[in-house]
């Protein structure tokens, strides 16, 4: 197997304001989000970041989309690092986070030609993409209405369909089915695999169990910022449920630090 994302040694802190320490009950003033996580994905695979909330996947996945610097260690994206060189990076991989606000005022056929434009995409190359996405998640008839008329599951259609505009080979979805009902869940799913199908490599962080047990080849399970366990799926669930396996991993974690 080729290796096409390679993380090594991973640490990111950040400052806690008086507030967050009144409201996380801790006198500390450094929180360290993502702690020595290191992990390797594979061209053409699905590999899961599993953990639950303020575990660190989402630290994780803008560190190794440039959007954060790491204190230490390193992301080699099909061999660039994303310390040297961010720039290479970023048109080699597409980003879906829940972070990503669409501008209101703006419509999914505006908002699609400003990232291709950014990606320098020609006219014509353009138009075929915006063909195709818009007609594979039903955007077409919403093209020029405005973000702020659309529903939460339309929204997160077009924040999908901008984040791949420039047809990546590796993609990034934090939390891709999170807050959506269960039929644009499919669609986002059924999606993935295609792109999987296609010989995409895909890094999807989740803290749902059948998310990963459905898409994913392997998974890497993060607690408090460190990467507890990278396995291929069929191996870490040959005796026991995911959910099982996450939590006696997560009980055990519990017993070292008492």
């Amino acid at each position: 197997m080729e290796e096409i994302l390679v993380a090594k040694g991973l640490k990111k802190t950040f400052k806690i304001s008086a507030k967050q320490q009144k409201l996380e009950k801790t006198k500390e003033k450094i929180k360290v989000a993502v702690n020595n996580l290191s992990f390797t994905a594979y061209r053409g695979e699905i590999y899961g970041l599993l953990g639950s909330n303020g575990a660190g996947k989402t630290t994780t996945l803008r560190m190794i989309a440039t959007l954060i610097t790491p204190d230490e260690g390193d992301v080699l994206v099909d061999g660039v690092s994303v310390v040297r060189e961010p720039d290479r990076v970023r048109g080699k991989i597409g980003f879906l986070t829940s972070e990503l606000k669409l501008e209101e005022f703006f419509t999914p056929n505006y908002l699609f030609h400003f990232f291709a434009q950014l990606h320098g995409m020609e006219k014509e190359e353009t138009e075929q993409r915006k063909k195709e996405l818009f007609d594979k998640f039903g955007i077409s008839s919403f093209a020029e209405v405005k973000v702020a008329d659309m529903s939460t599951g339309m929204k997160q259609k077009v924040s999908l369909v901008i984040s791949i505009v420039h047809n990546p080979d590796i993609i990034i979805f934090d939390e891709p089915t999170n807050g959506l009902d269960v039929l644009t869940a499919r669609v986002v799913t059924d999606f993935l695999l295609e792109l999987k199908a296609q010989g995409k490599t895909m890094i999807v962080s989740t803290h749902i169990f059948s998310l990963v047990e459905k898409i994913c080849d392997r998974v890497g399970i993060i607690i408090d910022g460190a990467m507890v366990c990278s396995e291929e799926l069929s191996r870490l669930t040959a005796e026991k449920s995911l959910e099982d396996v996450f939590f006696d991993i997560y009980a055990e974690r519990a017993g070292e630090a008492v």
